[in-house]
C-alpha cells in the first residue's frame, strides 16, 4: 500500500504541476474559460445569476488563484508537504474540476474545459474521464494522508514555487505569457495556418444491423442497404484536417475585406479590444515608435472589435492617423492578451508581440526584421 500511495502522490503531483504551469503562464486565457462557465451557470440558474455574474466579472483574479493553487498543490504533493491538509485541498480542487468537466460533457455547454490551457485540447467526455481517473489516485492519497512522512524540502520548495508561480502569473497578466501556445505566437505564420491541411478525414460509421437489430461500428461505409441502415458518422481526426486558424478576417468601415493585404510586407498591428483602461494609455509612445520604424516600410494597422463611434473617438482623440480595421473580438483575445498590444508581422508571419507595458524600441524592431 505504501508504494501505491507514494506512486499516487507523485503522479497526481506531477499532473498538477504540469496542468497548473500551462495555465498560469496565461491567466487571461484561463480567465476567459472561467468567465464562459460562469455565464453558462448564470443562464442555467437564473436565481443565482447575480452571484455568477459577480464571479464572471472577477474571472481573471480567480484564474490566477486557481492556476497558482493547482501548481503549488502539485509541488506540495511531490515533496510530501503537510499531506493531511494538502490531501483535502487536492480532493476539493479535483472535485470541482470533475464537476465542471461532467457539466460540460453532459449538457454540451462548454466544449473545451481548458484543463491544460491552450497547450492541449480535450473533448468534453475525455476531460471528464481524465478527471475521474485522477480522482481515483487522489482518493488513495486522501485515505493514506496521515501516514505520509514529512520531507525537509517541503517548506522551502513550496515557498519558492509559490513566489515563482504568482510571479509568472502576474507577469502574464501585466505583459504577455512567457510561453505562448496559441496560433498567433512569434514564429508562426497566420496565412499558412489558414490553409486547409492536405489530410484525408478518418471516418467512423454507425449502422443498424437489420437482422440482429444491433448497432454496428465500422470505419468503412457498408453499402449493403438490404442488411445495414446508416445511422450516423463521426470524423475521428477533425482537429487534424481543420486549419489552425479559421476565423481571422479584417474589414474596413465599408465592409471591404483586407485580410490578404494584412499578410503583405511588414505590418505593425495595434490591437484594441475594449475601451476600458485606455484613458491611462499614452498612445504617443506608439506613435513615436511607428515614426521611427517608417524607414523599414512598416505599415501600422489598428485592429479593433469596437463600435465604429468608439474606435473613431479613440483615433481622433489620440491623433492616430493609421488605417483601422474591424476584427472579431474572440480573434483579438486570442491574438493579443493585453489591451492595447502591438504585433509585428512580416509577410504574414508573426515576428514578435509586445504589451503596451513593455514596448520595444525602434532598434529592436529593425533588428528583428533584418533577422527574419
Amino acid at each position: 500500500m505504501k508504494f501505491i500511495a507514494n506512486f499516487s502522490r507523485l503522479l497526481v503531483g506531477l499532473e498538477f504541476i504540469f496542468s497548473g504551469f500551462v495555465k498560469v503562464v496565461d491567466p487571461y486565457g484561463t480567465g476567459l474559460k472561467l468567465e464562459e462557465y460562469f455565464e453558462v451557470f448564470a443562464g442555467d440558474l437564473p436565481a443565482f445569476s447575480s452571484f455568477f455574474q459577480f464571479f464572471a466579472e472577477h474571472s481573471l483574479v480567480l484564474s490566477l488563484l486557481f492556476c497558482a493553487l493547482e501548481l503549488i498543490l502539485g509541488v506540495a504533493l511531490v515533496f510530501s508537504f503537510r499531506m493531511k491538509l494538502i490531501a483535502w485541498l487536492a480532493l476539493g480542487l479535483m472535485g470541482f474540476f470533475t464537476f465542471l468537466t461532467f457539466y460540460s460533457a453532459y449538457f454540451n455547454k462548454v466544449t473545451d474545459c481548458g484543463c491544460f490551457g491552450d497547450f492541449l485540447k480535450f473533448k468534453p467526455w475525455h476531460s471528464f474521464l481524465k478527471d475521474v481517473i485522477s480522482m481515483v489516485f487522489i482518493l488513495i492519497i486522501f485515505f493514506y494522508r496521515k501516514k505520509y512522512k514529512k520531507s525537509e524540502l517541503g517548506t522551502p520548495m513550496v515557498l519558492i514555487f509559490t513566489i515563482v508561480t504568482f510571479g509568472i502569473g502576474i507577469y502574464g497578466i501585466r505583459y504577455l505569457p512567457i510561453v505562448d501556445f496559441l496560433p498567433y505566437a512569434a514564429g508562426k505564420s497566420i496565412s499558412q495556418q489558414m490553409i486547409q491541411p492536405n489530410i484525408k478525414p478518418e471516418l467512423s460509421y454507425v449502422f443498424l444491423d437489420k437482422v440482429s437489430g444491433k448497432e454496428v461500428e465500422s470505419k468503412e461505409y457498408l453499402s449493403d442497404t438490404a442488411k445495414y441502415k446508416y445511422v450516423s458518422s463521426e470524423v475521428l481526426n477533425e482537429s487534424e484536417i481543420k486549419p489552425k486558424i479559421t476565423d481571422y478576417a479584417l474589414s474596413d468601415t465599408a465592409g471591404n475585406d483586407f485580410t490578404q493585404q494584412s499578410f503583405e510586407g511588414n505590418k505593425l498591428f495595434i490591437t484594441i479590444k475594449y475601451t476600458e483602461g485606455l484613458d491611462d494609455v499614452d498612445f504617443g509612445k506608439i506613435k513615436n515608435l511607428v515614426s521611427k520604424i517608417s524607414k523599414k516600410k512598416v505599415e501600422p494597422m489598428i485592429l479593433h472589435s469596437l463600435a465604429r463611434k468608439d474606435i473613431e473617438d479613440i483615433i481622433t482623440k489620440n491623433q492616430l492617423d493609421y488605417g483601422y480595421y474591424s476584427c472579431d473580438e474572440k480573434v483579438l483575445k486570442t491574438m493579443a492578451r493585453n489591451n492595447p498590444c502591438i504585433i509585428l508581422l512580416k509577410n504574414g508571419t508573426v515576428v514578435d508581440k509586445w504589451s503596451y507595458n513593455n514596448l520595444p524600441d525602434a532598434d529592436k524592431i529593425i533588428e528583428l526584421l533584418n533577422q527574419k
